[in-house]
């Protein structure tokens, strides 16, 4: 009986927006109820492909089912909105570090810290992003890309996912001197079949959400975004290997949870993602999809947030711009 007095005690805490105590019952217990899963993508991503293969291991692991919400658009400030405004324990945000890390350099009224507001829960992946074009644009490489981009200034259009790519994308084209027209999607899952019919004739996005259409031979994928080939792409050079090292870009996959949120609460959401990361149908699932498993606790993921945000700081002094929050 204690126990359940408690326990109402903590949800009454909630709805009065009150920040639960690291000590409370409602902590040590956690999930009391459905854990909702809130991704700024749509379905098909890589957030939603990893959400998918970890939610049935981790309802077996936490008791209580976990439910999938892509809510994409706004540059993923929609799906952030929801969790640090929402003040649950429960509504976690579940993502690339991509989609926030350079919403402060990016906004002229953020209504949230990405460094404070968020609180890193466990890392699950790294996230491998990619370049691709239309195959029928005919060129092999990055370089044939970039020569061709330049003899045609504003004549080719490109789509890059929200945040750290577009970020990591601008300091490309500056440093290249291109003129490239983006064409703003409000799901960058979108992109692929457009890319496919030459409708943009670039797009950096996750290697995840662009690899069943690669398959088909309608897009071609030109490099990967990191120092070294994927595993799951092993015939694809890296953007180092193909001259090109300030395209590197590399984001964490991720569980974070509200400003408040107990630490005990964490803890156990934490140990429960990493358990699931045991389980080797999950890690080859992530393999097969462009998204290396990177298991993280707590502690390991805030210093991978850290480096992030240093890395987007030195960008941003490329691209001529200051820090507005």
């Amino acid at each position: 009986m204690f126990r359940k007095i408690v326990a109402l005690g903590a949800l009454g805490a909630a709805a009065l927006g009150l920040p639960f105590s690291d000590s409370s019952a409602h902590a040590q217990e956690w999930p009391t109820r459905p854990v909702r899963f809130i991704l700024p993508f749509g379905p098909a991503s890589g957030a939603d492909i990893a959400a998918r293969l970890l939610s049935e291991q981790l309802k077996g692991i936490w008791g209580q089912p976990v439910v999938i919400e892509g809510r994409p658009g706004g540059d993923g400030l929609i799906s952030i909105r929801a969790v640090v405004h929402g003040k649950d324990d429960h509504l976690l945000f579940f993502g690339p570090s991509s989609a926030f890390v350079v919403h402060p350099y990016v906004h002229d009224n953020l209504d949230y810290d990405p460094e404070k507001d968020l609180t890193p829960i466990a890392g699950v992946a790294k996230v491998q992003v990619a370049m691709a074009v239309p195959t029928s644009l005919g060129v092999a490489n990055l370089k044939e890309f970039v020569a061709l981009a330049k003899s045609k200034p504003d004549a080719l259009s490109y789509g890059v996912a929200p945040g750290f790519s577009e970020f990591v994308f601008n300091g490309f084209l500056k440093e290249n001197d291109l003129r490239i027209v983006k064409v703003p999607y409000r799901d960058i899952t979108q992109a692929p079949p457009d890319i496919g019919i030459n409708r943009i004739q670039m797009a950096m996005m996750s290697y995840a959400a662009m690899r069943a259409q690669a398959q088909t031979g309608n897009i071609r994928v030109l490099a990967i975004n990191d120092s070294k080939r994927s595993d799951a792409a092993p015939d694809i050079p890296s953007v180092v290997e193909s001259g090109f090292p300030g395209l590197v870009a590399s984001p964490i996959l991720g569980l974070l949870g509200p400003r408040d949120m107990p630490l005990a609460a964490r803890q156990k959401a934490a140990a429960g993602i990493l358990q699931a990361l045991k389980d080797k149908a999950i890690v080859d699932g992530l393999a097969r999809s462009g998204q290396p498993a990177a298991p993280m606790g707590i502690e390991e993921f805030q210093a991978g947030l850290n480096e992030q945000h240093a890395l987007v700081a030195r960008i941003a002094k490329v691209l001529s711009l200051t820090r507005k929050r």
